[in-house]
């Protein structure tokens, strides 16, 4: 019991688990992936929803996913195929029109100066703007956050890594960039936007899974989040639909990892991380075997990590304190339905290709936002919900047979605790709403589903593994960003646990499908592996 079996264990096959797996295992380490269920991907998988029809039943479009992970990886060559989103984003509204944001900037202007042209010259200057802006985040994305904790000589490293990143910027730049971290979305939209239907095209790209409404102050941090590049060609805003599901990525990492050497278990599930003398040593599983490692690296989000893997006594006080007040309570649910016939989305063009009848995002105005995020924080269900539609078997038809199509619904605004009743007693009724959202744009759908896989926040929780149903382990503002995530004081993917290290989503830079957190974790183990006395300084 007391020799190693493995170099590393890492508890969790999501997205970012299997992705620093793969690059540990590529380094020679001998390295060992636990999942609790029985597939891999956490919440970035395909699953049968009716006999024979697959859907992503909650992640559902690729956008940000590392081109250095896709290549590292190889996956390509593991079965990874994306088709771009054509347009990236499109809105749907009451009155039938239907508007689209092209991914190429300059369609965009043209399509909307049709409805204001003082508008569509705002988007011209402000887009460009955003995406010089996101570029200056960009390098921060596969690096540690900085180490505002540094001193002597580190100190100075971590100056001069800042000062090289952003040594090009302008003064007005900065107070630009300062404004987009620390500002609210609506406010933004105000100040910039005549429009009402313009300042609904952002708000419909930005906020998704934040549990704050348009007004609050950083939420407009979604404008340059969103714009940090992805995909196969490095694409800033990209978006795509993935072949298979968003359960390909997963797999395509998984026989990533295994052809490096890394061993996959499923149906595994992690009770306890194993600490002895302060120092991770291993892994007590649900059957009570122990498992033991020289480092363990975990996918699980930080309040699962800490305070549900963990006995209380291996956290320090002042850490596992910190973990306790990170804000979750995730704001959204999913929906996916199966339907005899294509949603037909009233004002759709006839002359749409597939690809653009793939897209209809159901969203309010901002008012309506900040209305139905104080029904929801008071733990009540908004009778009108925001309701974001991807038909993913117009784009990939290996998801359901040529009868069915299957289409998506990820909700926002809904409560993680309810006042009322629980999520088991409320599933259907949140069915029920988002059909009847869905049915004011597209009158045909309720006459056509044939099955409704409903996904509530609590089961995001209890299947899922993302603690109070939050989508990004952690919540998306400014005070949980950079040097400030998973907890101040304590950012990077080392924990004052030594051979204890996060790499999920919880961890910076944050939520969606990237890779990056993964990607960072791994080459902190590899470079504290190759310098010990780095390895046990708890940082």
């Amino acid at each position: 019991m007391g020799e190693d079996r493995y170099d590393v264990i890492v508890v969790g096959a999501g997205h970012n688990g299997l992705t620093a797996a793969a690059y540990l295992a590529h380094e020679g380490l001998r390295t060992l992936v636990l999942e609790r269920r029985e597939i891999v991907g956490g919440a970035c998988v395909t699953e049968e929803i009716a006999p024979g029809v697959r859907a992503s039943t909650t992640s559902y479009i690729a956008s940000m996913l590392r081109p250095e992970v896709i290549r590292d990886l190889q996956l390509v060559r593991h079965g990874l195929r994306m088709v771009p989103c054509e347009p990236g984003l499109q809105a749907v509204f009451e009155d039938g029109a239907v508007i689209p944001w092209w991914t190429d900037h300059a369609r965009t202007v043209e399509e909307w100066s049709r409805i204001s042209p003082s508008d569509a010259r705002s988007f011209d200057r402000i887009d460009t703007r955003l995406k010089d802006l996101a570029s200056y985040l960009q390098g921060f994305f596969l690096e540690e956050p900085p180490d505002v904790n540094a001193r002597g000589w580190a100190r100075v490293r971590e100056g001069r890594r800042i000062l090289t990143r952003f040594r090009k910027i302008r003064g007005d730049e900065i107070t630009d960039l300062v404004s987009f971290l620390t500002g609210s979305l609506g406010e933004f939209l105000d100040r910039n936007f005549e429009s009402e239907r313009i300042k609904r095209m952002y708000l419909a790209n930005n906020v998704y899974g934040m549990h704050s409404p348009p007004y609050r102050p950083g939420t407009s941090i979604g404008l340059l989040f969103h714009l940090l590049s992805g995909g196969d060609d490095d694409v800033q805003g990209f978006y795509g639909h993935v072949i298979g599901g968003m359960g390909a990525i997963t797999q395509a990492m998984a026989a990533a990892a295994r052809e490096n050497g890394a061993e996959i278990r499923t149906g595994t599930p992690v009770a306890r991380i194993l600490v002895e003398n302060g120092r991770a040593r291993g892994v007590v599983l649900g059957d009570g075997a122990e498992v033991r490692a020289s480092t363990v690296v975990s996918n699980a989000d930080p309040k699962r990590t800490f305070l549900g893997l963990m006995d209380e006594g291996d956290v320090p006080d002042d850490y596992r304190l910190s973990i306790q007040g990170i804000k979750m309570a995730g704001p959204c649910a999913k929906v996916n339905m199966v339907l005899a016939e294509e949603p037909r989305f009233t004002g759709m063009p006839p002359e749409a290709d597939p690809n653009r009848r793939s897209l209809a995002t159901l969203v309010p105005t901002l008012e309506g936002a900040e209305r139905m995020y104080d029904v929801a924080k008071w733990g009540d269900v908004p009778d009108d919900l925001w309701v974001d539609c991807v038909v993913a078997s117009n784009v990939d038809p290996t998801l359901a047979p040529p009868n069915l199509h299957v289409m998506t619904c990820f909700v926002q605004y809904v409560p993680f605790a309810l006042r009322e009743g629980t999520w088991d007693e409320w599933r259907d009724r949140l069915g029920e709403r988002v059909l009847r959202k869905v049915a004011e744009y597209a009158p045909n759908v309720p006459g056509s589903l044939e099955a409704m896989q409903v996904i509530t926040p609590l089961d995001l929780e209890r299947t899922y593994g993302l603690t109070e149903g939050n989508i990004f382990h952690g919540d998306l503002n400014i005070e949980q960003l950079f040097f400030m995530r998973p907890v101040p004081g304590h950012a990077g993917f080392r924990t004052p646990v030594d051979g204890l290290y996060l790499c999920g989503a919880g961890v910076h830079p944050g939520g969606g499908v990237t890779g990056a957190p993964g990607y960072g974790a791994a080459h902190r183990v590899l470079r504290d592996m190759r310098s010990p006395r780095r390895a046990g300084s708890g940082r």
